[in-house]
Formats: structure tokens, sequence, C-alpha cells
């Protein structure tokens, strides 16, 4: 026992461990160094050495694997998240990417799990708070965001040391219902139908860019005509339009009462457009004929409109404006797509259905796998995935693929004539 209690000098770097004058066994682990560069241990204590030695094991692992907890206050949840939020996702992603973070944390997470100690969080914690949210009417769309941005937030925590675990990557999402998932993209008599209406309205090339093309919206409103090439019949796609941000542009003294976007002297506090970040994103998509003669047509009514307008014409080089010029906002692009779907008299869907309608058309067509990737800007690495989500095996196609087997299996029809007048349907 007398060996036992006696310390002998170890390497750097090696845990010390000890039988202490309390009678319990203690350890004292090297763990890397503090922010003012001392050394930094920790001390651990167990009641007989083989519990100690099992913990020190686990401890060094975690040390070896960088995922033990540094040294310092431990981060509450909620202090992680806002720090994070601010000074580490804001400067590296997209504007609309940290709202969409700015929310969840300040709407769900925040209020939900704040109070937890960061390296304390269990996964129960976050799936409890998925089922409140969802019990106050949030849909599990909304539950997913929070899971989403909870798990990146929470991964750099562990990747810094400040968790050993992430316990958004072990926690459980709800189930996203079927309604909110399936899309059914329109039919081409549904695309028809639309056409006719289409041509009647103003700016009736922007919806056929989104219908025929599958072109994003923020891609659409971001054209300029710079990027438009009607001669060798295509585009170039480059940059994003961006949801409009405002401050309050009035005074203190005088508040104008009103949220900050209806404030008369509201500031844009957010940029137009970004470039667009992937290389498939930035792309050469060509242009079918009659969209050719649509945007050609387009031009020369925007011109007739800038003549018009005089002075009060705000340049700005898109190819879609407003009817005094100047951007589009989406907010107003998207209510004028509800007003084409109920004027058209098809089906309510949201404006992003659209690009699934145009993927499905694509693959309907026999389009090469590569040339639909290039159009809808898939990047090579992802690309199946996203063919699986966006392209749709529509009842057309399986009655052709139920004919294919017919004729496989037991031979011609007997009235080639009514299987011709079947083969040529949509």
């Amino acid at each position: 026992m007398a060996e036992e209690k006696k310390r002998t000098r170890r390497a750097n770097g090696e845990s010390a461990i000890y039988l202490g004058k309390d009678g319990r066994w203690h350890a004292r682990v090297p763990m890397g160094y503090k922010d003012d560069g001392s050394p930094y241990r920790r001390h651990l204590t167990r009641p007989t050495r083989k519990e100690l030695v099992d913990e020190v094991r686990r401890l060094e692992k975690q040390r070896d694997e960088g995922s033990a907890r540094q040294p310092g206050k431990p981060w509450t949840v909620a202090k992680w998240l806002e720090h994070w939020v601010e000074n580490i996702a804001k400067p590296v992603v997209s504007e609309n990417t940290y709202a969409g973070y700015e929310v969840a944390v300040r709407v769900h997470l925040v209020p939900g799990i704040g109070r937890h100690r960061i390296d304390r969080l269990e996964p129960e914690h976050l799936e409890s708070l998925y089922r409140r949210m969802q019990s106050a009417g949030s849909k599990a769309g909304t539950a997913h965001q929070a899971h989403r941005t909870a798990r990146t937030a929470l991964g750099e925590a562990v990747r810094r040391g400040h968790a050993a675990k992430n316990a958004a990557a072990l926690a459980k999402p709800p189930r996203m219902e079927e309604d909110e998932t399936e899309v059914e993209p329109y039919s081409v008599d549904e695309v028809q139908s639309l056409l006719l209406e289409v041509n009647k309205r103003r700016n009736s090339a922007r919806w056929m860019l989104a219908l025929a093309l599958g072109l994003r919206q923020g891609e659409t409103l971001g054209l300029r005509w710079s990027d438009v090439d009607l001669d060798n019949e295509y585009l170039k796609l480059r940059r994003n339009r961006l949801r409009p941000k405002y401050e309050h542009g009035c005074s203190e003294a005088a508040p104008c009462g009103r949220k900050a976007g209806y404030c008369p002297a509201r500031v844009q506090v957010r940029r137009e457009t970004k470039n667009t970040k992937s290389r498939a994103g930035r792309r050469a998509v060509p242009l079918p004929g009659p969209l050719v003669v649509m945007l050609r047509s387009h031009r020369e009514v925007q011109a007739r409109e800038r003549a018009a307008a005089g002075n009060l014409w705000t340049e700005s080089e898109y190819v879609f404006t407003k009817p005094l010029g100047g951007p589009l906002s989406p907010n107003t692009d998207y209510h004028d797509w509800k007003r084409l779907l109920e004027d058209a008299g098809v089906r309510n869907g949201r404006l992003h259905d659209a690009r699934h309608t145009a993927g499905t058309v694509l693959m309907l067509l026999g389009v090469p796998d590569r040339v639909i990737d290039q159009i809808m800007g898939w990047e090579p690495g992802g690309a199946a995935r996203m063919r699986a989500r966006y392209l749709h095996v529509t009842d057309p196609m399986l009655k052709e693929a139920a004919r294919k087997i017919e004729r496989a299996i037991w031979g011609a029809p007997e009235n080639p004539a009514v299987d011709k007048d079947q083969d040529n349907e949509p």
C-alpha cells in the first residue's frame, strides 16, 4: 500500500494516478493548455483504482479525439447559439441562410432549450422541444428547420471542444407529413392552361422560364439583360435576387408606428443580389425558340414602359421589373404566381413546384441526365439525389411502361391503330 501511495515522476502528457490521504483514488489528466498558455489538467477522483483507471482512459480518449470539454466556464445552450449564429455562421453563410438560422435560434431554440448547459444537453431535451413546437401549432417542417440549425450549431461546439457529443445529431426529428413532402408536378394540360393565361399578363416570360426550364425564383428575378443572349438563344445564370430586408428610416422622436418594411422612410439593409456560390449554379441554359420570341417581345414592351415613365423610371438593367422599373420583390412575385394559378383555373401549388414540373418534363422527353443536371444547376456529387427528389414518375409514364411490357411479353396489340393513338398521349 505504501508503494501505491508513492508518487513517481511521469513523462509530459502522462496522467498521474495516486491514492490520497482521504482514502480515495485521484488522477490528474493533462488536457492541453488554457488560453493564457498555462497547462490545463483535469482532476478526477473515484473510490477504487479500477473505476478511476476506466474514467481516465475514457477522458484521455476524448482528449485525443478532440471531443473533451475545454477549460473555462461551460456554455449554456442559449449563449452558445447566440454566439454561433452572430459570430461564426453569419460571416460565412448567405443572407438567406443566416435569416433562417437566426429565426430558429431566436424563436424556437433559445426559449425551448437555452437554459441547459451545452455539455449536459441530451437528445431527449430536443425531442421534447419538437413535440412542444408541434403542440403549439408549428408544422413538422418548422421543427425540422430548428433541428437542422441545432445540429449545425452543436456540431461546431463539438469541433471546438465545448461539448463531447452533438445531442441534435442523436435526436430524432418529427416525421414529415406526406402533404409536406409529396410534390405532384403540373401536367402538360395544366402547363398549357397556364401558358394561355401567361400570355395575357405582364412579364409573361418570367413564368415560362420557371415552367419550361425550372429556374429558381432568385435566379429569374436576378437576371439582367447582359445575361441574355437572344441571338445565340441562351442565358447565363450567375446571381440570385435576395429577399429585401428593411430598417426604419423614421426618427425615434416621430416613429411611423408601422413595421420596418412598411415605413415610409424605410432603408434597405440587404444587398439586392449575390453571386451564385456553386459552380453548378453558374451555368448557361439553352432557350427554346418560343421563349426567345417571348423575351424579344418582353424587351420591346419594357422599352415602351421606360419611355412612357420618363423620369419616374428606375433604371436597373433587370430583365423583369416593376411597372416603373427597379427589381421585382420576391414577395410580390409570389403573390403574382398565386393569382396566375387562380386565373388559369389550375390547382394551387408552390412556386417551387414549377421547378419540379420542368425537371419531370425534361425526363419525360428523354433528355440525358447530364444535360438535365446542367439546366437545373445541380452539383455532380449530389445530382443523383436531386434527380430522385425533383424528377417524378407520372401516371402516363407508368402506363407507357406497362404497354412496353405488354408488347415485349405478349406481343404486338391486335389493333395497332389504337396503340398508336395511345402512344401520342402526353
